[in-house]
Parts: structure tokens; sequence; C-alpha cells
């Protein structure tokens, strides 16, 4: 490999068509190759980085019928010798660019980017026309790639730049993502955990295969009988208003934020929906109140997912969080009774992809009635994709002999990925490693009020330094400092290992927004 030159304008103009062997990248590909360098000024407009050269490439895939993986990689001229690979959402199919702030970075800190890391970020293998098109899927080598290989592709085409332009590898390489993020970043520690020394995986969708089956059950629950249980929104708002009536104060403070999710599955539970709600005679009679079908999807959300047989070692999808908080701010019960074929944007968000993987992962049949699709009779296939896609039983044994930190977060109101589904995965590590294992190397954040990367306490935490000291000292984080990064918000709390959560401990008429009022309990 030929010197880099000195001159950052020169050096970056030199990485223009750099070529990258098949034999540099850990996973199938026909190479990869830069496609533009372009240096960007530190006082370029609109450019909050400093100085830094940013290179797009692509890596080309075996099957010429398959898209590129499309990659970005910015190489600044102030390096920490540390690298940040960000994740994607959805179903991928948008270029994460690296360029702006990580998941649930606190508003207005500097980018990582201008704090001297290397910053990358992929499509994840293909182009999408939205957030949930699944049309990728029908091919294989595109679904492998969403599923686990375009984390590893990415990487190795980024360490291929980086050697070029620096002469040298990063000293640390990071992960950070949230929802598909979160799921590439456990990719990342459990399938080629030798390549990073840190993980941060945000609500992750681990267990996708599961997780929209599991989705596609709540649309069931919602549209099924002709959307005799649909919840309208003037209905949805009562019911979370009755939830947050009963339960926000148990954590002794009236703040929009319900932190003793415990105490609350105590006061209010089906039951409860059912005295306090119910229409009389259980017939549909108007917007204050729950027809009988109704509150029997209420039950429905509110109860674990049995598929009936296991993916990924795993057969039953944890409860959502309905009578726990979740707003369904995300994840709207949709504007209207029956859904659309093909979804639209009316339907509720939790039936769209659950629909979207019916149709393109599961049975590759586009124009299928998702209403009628029964998970059974295409067992062998969901299992499969188990394989390809999920990463539940993949071990983080590599991970962690090698001296990586993983850390886990989720929102307590996640209304698109219920947050019990994080608790298994984490418990499933303890079962693997032992609890005094574990707390050696991973740390689960529950966060009341936060949801799926919103709600009413929109999580923001310094999670790259946290990580970054964590890797560095070997001293474990505990109570981790956060704010609401909700326009306007002017409150911080307590990240709490879970299952502890943040209590007001503050005199009678201490401010509600100051953190040092909340002192984590229930450990």
């Amino acid at each position: 490999m030929a010197a880099a030159p000195t001159d950052p304008q020169a050096a970056c103009a030199a990485l223009q068509g750099m070529k990258i062997a098949a034999s540099a990248i850990g996973k199938p590909s026909a190479g990869a190759v830069v496609q533009s360098a372009v240096r960007v000024a530190a006082d370029a407009k609109d450019n909050p980085n400093g100085e830094y050269c940013a290179v797009k490439g692509v890596v080309l895939p075996v099957d010429a019928t398959a898209p590129s993986l499309e990659f970005q990689v910015n190489l600044p001229v102030a390096w920490n010798q540390r690298a940040l690979q960000m994740g994607g959402g959805g179903y991928d199919g948008t270029l994460v660019t690296g360029l702006g702030p990580y998941t649930a970075q606190p508003n207005g800190t500097p980018h990582a980017l201008r704090q001297g890391y290397v910053t990358l970020g992929s499509d994840g293998g293909h182009k999408g026309t939205s957030n949930f098109d699944g049309a990728f899927a029908l091919n294989e080598e595109a679904l492998l790639n969403y599923g686990q290989q375009s984390v590893k592709k990415t990487h190795d085409a980024a360490m291929a730049v980086i050697r070029q332009r620096y002469g040298a590898a990063p000293r640390r390489f990071y992960f950070i993502g949230g929802s598909q993020g979160g799921h590439e970043a456990l990719d990342a520690a459990a399938r080629y955990g030798a390549d990073y020394d840190g993980v941060i995986a945000n609500y992750p969708a681990y267990n996708i295969t599961l997780l929209q089956l599991a989705s596609l059950h709540v649309g069931k629950a919602l549209y099924g009988n002709g959307g005799a249980g649909w919840i309208n929104p003037a209905k949805k708002t009562l019911l979370v208003n009755a939830v947050y009536a009963a339960c926000d104060a148990l954590d002794g403070a009236r703040d929009g934020i319900i932190g003793n999710v415990a105490a609350c599955n105590a006061r209010f539970n089906i039951d409860t929906v059912r005295a306090a709600l119910r229409c009389p005679a259980g017939a549909d009679t108007g917007d204050t109140c729950l027809s009988d079908a109704q509150i029997a999807a209420v039950r429905q959300i509110a109860s674990p997912y049995d598929a009936g047989f296991e993916v990924a070692g795993q057969q039953v999808f944890a409860r959502w969080p309905v009578l726990e908080g979740a707003v369904w701010s995300v994840s709207s019960f949709g504007a209207a009774r029956v859904p659309s074929n093909p979804p639209a944007p009316t339907d509720a968000l939790l039936y769209s992809i659950g629909a979207a993987h019916a149709k393109y992962f599961a049975t590759q049949n586009p124009s299928l009635d998702a209403l009628g699709y029964e998970p059974a009779r295409h067992k062998a296939r969901l299992q499969q994709l188990g394989t390809l896609t999920d990463v539940t039983t993949a071990s983080l044994e590599t991970f962690r002999a090698r001296g990586g930190k993983l850390i886990l977060t989720h929102g307590t109101a996640d209304d698109f990925i219920s947050p019990h589904n994080t608790v298994d995965y984490y418990r499933r590590q303890v079962a693997a490693f032992g609890q005094q294992g574990v707390d050696a190397f991973v740390r689960f954040y529950s966060v009341p009020g936060f949801g799926h990367g919103m709600g009413p306490y929109r999580l923001g935490y310094d999670g790259l330094a946290v990580l970054d000291a964590w890797v560095e000292t070997g001293r474990a984080p505990e109570t981790i400092a956060s704010v609401d990064n909700n326009p306007n918000a002017h409150r911080a709390r307590p990240m709490c290992r879970w299952p502890a959560w943040p209590a007001f401990t503050g005199a009678a008429g201490a401010s509600l927004d100051d953190a040092a009022n909340f002192s984590c309990q229930g450990r």
C-alpha cells in the first residue's frame, strides 16, 4: 500500500476510484469501489463537523441481479484513531451518511465526526421507496445483506479506506444504532465480535421474524372480524389517558412519565379496562367507551404472542406496553377500520410492517392479503428466515472474550418494539453467561417514558463517551445521566440499570425537571 499524501486535500482526492478486492471483505461480494471522495472544508456552509473527506462507494454483489451496497466513510483531518459505525432503521434502503448525531445523542452536542471519529454507514444493501418497502427481500443476497451481512461488508470496506487514508487501522471501533440499527448493533457484537470494541443497541429489532409475526398479530386484533376491534384515535386517547391517570403518580411524580411500571401492572390491567371503560352492554356506542370487541383487541395486544413454533430459538414474543405507558404516537392504530392492500399510511403501523414481512419475506407474494396469512403454513420458510435475519441465538462469546462492551437500552413506552422483548434478550445473556459474567461486559438500561425514538421522555444520553470510557478504563457505567430531547423540554433523569427505575425522592415542591430529585429504585 502506497503512503497516503500528507496534504488533506490531496489525500482525499487520492481515494477517488480506489478498488477494494473481494478478498478484503469478509462476506461474499465482487469487491468494492470508491465512487467519490470529496474534501469538505471546516468553514463550508452548513458543516458542523470540521474538515473531513467524505468518501462514498459501493460493495458489488455476487448475484448480478442483486443491488449493490452503498456506503459512506467520513475521514476527519483531526482523527482520534477511533471509528463509529452507525446503524439504519426500518427496512433500511437509505444511505446512513454518518454526518449527523448517533441514536439518542443529546441535542446540541458535537457529532462524532466533529469529535474526531471516523464515521460510517450504509444503505443496508439496497434502496427502498419507503421505510417498509420489503421488495428487496425477493432477492436472497439483498435479504442476507439486510439480515446480517451489510454490517460486515460496510465495516470491511471502511477499514480498507481508513488504512489507505491514514496508513493505520483505528485503535477503537464502535457501533451505535437503534431499532433496525439496534439489530445491526447486535449483529456487530454477536456475529462479528472480533471487529468491535464496543456496541450500543438501542431498542433493538434483534428477532425480526418473530417481531413481525407479533406485529401482524396486533394488526389482526384490530382488523379482524371486519375491524370490530379497531380502536379509533379518540378511543386510543381515552385508553392512554386512563392508563396515565392511574399510573403516572406511582413513581412519586405526576410528570407525564410512568416510571414504576410494576406498580402500574398491579393497578391497571385488562380487568380495570373492562370495569372503567366498557360501553353499556358491550356495544360500540361512541368514543367515550370501548366495546367488548375493542377490549378483546386490547387484551390481545397486552398479552404475549405465541407463534406455535420456534424461530431462532424463540417461540413467544413479549406483550406490548399498551397498559404501561405507550402513547401509540409511532405505532398508531391507524385511521380506518379496514386496512388497505397494499398497506397505506392510514393503516396501523404494526399491521403495515407485519404485512410487508408476510408478503415479501415469508410468502414472496406481493399481492397477498395479510389478514388471511397463516404463519403455521409457512413454518419452514419462517424458520429459515430466522437463521438469516434474527440474532437471537448468536453468541456474544467472541465479543466478550476480546473485551468488548455492550450497552442495551429500551424505553418502557415503546409502541413499535416491545421493551419486554429486550428484557428477554438480556435474560438470555444471563442464562448463557451468569449474572456476574454479564455484569462484566453488558449494561441494560430501561428508560421510562421513552418510546420508539420519541415519546413523553425522548431519551438523550452521551452514549459514545460512556462506551469509550468503559472500553478505555474498564470501569463499567452504573447510573447514566440523560436529558429529554423533546423540543423545548428542559428536564433530566437518571438512566437506571434494569430493573430499577427513577423514583422522585426530592422534597415536596422540588423541581420535577432536575435529575437530582430522582434516584434509582427497584434493583
